[in-house]
């Protein structure tokens, strides 16, 4: 069930359900486009529309950010699972090694993908990276990219380019790709490659990874602004008769 956050709809699933679902889609070869919503990419969904039709179309929409399941209790939602990305990913990876599964990884600069295949592969022996390619493309190669994953004929697809580049992608090129999983998921290969390193844990239990983000990158500031305008928008959205009641 769909639990309505303004005018974005999002999947309250646990961690493990949304594993499960994706890896069901893997079986039966039914298309599984996979989001991720943060405040940021919920924000700029007000001025570009293909982009909000294409997260309200997909199959999974994963509350990624503490500001989406604040925003749904404001709005009497009451979102309880915040999924973050890079931790569906890493669950995914997990599943997809246990039962033989293959992973394309697209994205990330020159030599960060190849990187991200070495140690994923190593932390999760029996998982196949079934090819890889860095984000840097002009808009003529993207049917090339398109063929070399249809042929890589993986299972999973994790389409690493950042809002909105990358949902668009795979919103234009999900027939085809030919890949049952097919997800948006920022940094995660930067993540698996360690160019990039996620917050404590402490930071990530209590919903204040954003925090450490800005903390070892303040030139981020431009963007963590968006999280409390977010919030603000679901008080005045309320505030004008509206709720997910």
């Amino acid at each position: 069930m769909k639990v309505p956050v303004m005018d974005l709809f999002f999947d309250d699933l646990s961690l493990d359900d949304l594993v499960k679902e994706a890896l069901a889609c893997m079986e039966t070869g039914e298309k599984c486009v996979v989001i991720t919503p943060n405040a940021e990419i919920a924000l700029a969904c007000k001025k570009d529309a293909e982009l909000k039709r294409i997260i309200n179309e997909s199959r999974l929409v994963l509350p990624d950010g503490i500001s989406i399941v604040l925003a749904s209790k404001v709005l009497n939602g009451g979102i309880k699972h915040k999924s973050a990305g890079i931790d569906f990913a890493q669950a995914l990876c997990g599943a997809m090694a246990e039962n033989g599964k293959r992973l394309f990884l697209f994205g990330a600069k020159p030599g960060v993908a190849e990187e991200a295949k070495k140690k994923l592969t190593e932390r999760y022996p029996g998982l196949i990276v079934s090819g890889t390619r860095n984000g840097y493309f002009t808009p003529e190669e993207e049917p090339l990219i398109a063929e070399e994953i249809r042929d890589s004929r993986s299972d999973a697809v994790f389409v690493c380019l950042g809002a909105p580049k990358q949902e668009k992608f795979i919103d234009k090129y999900k027939d085809a790709l030919n890949v049952p999983v097919m997800a948006g998921l920022g940094g995660s290969v930067d993540v698996f490659a360690g160019t990039v390193k996620r917050a404590p844990k402490f930071f990530i239990k209590i919903g204040m990874e954003w925090l450490y983000r800005l903390l070892a990158e303040p030139k981020r500031i431009g963007r963590m602004i968006k999280l409390p305008v977010y919030l603000w928008d679901a008080l005045k959205w309320k505030a004008g008769g509206k709720n997910n009641a």
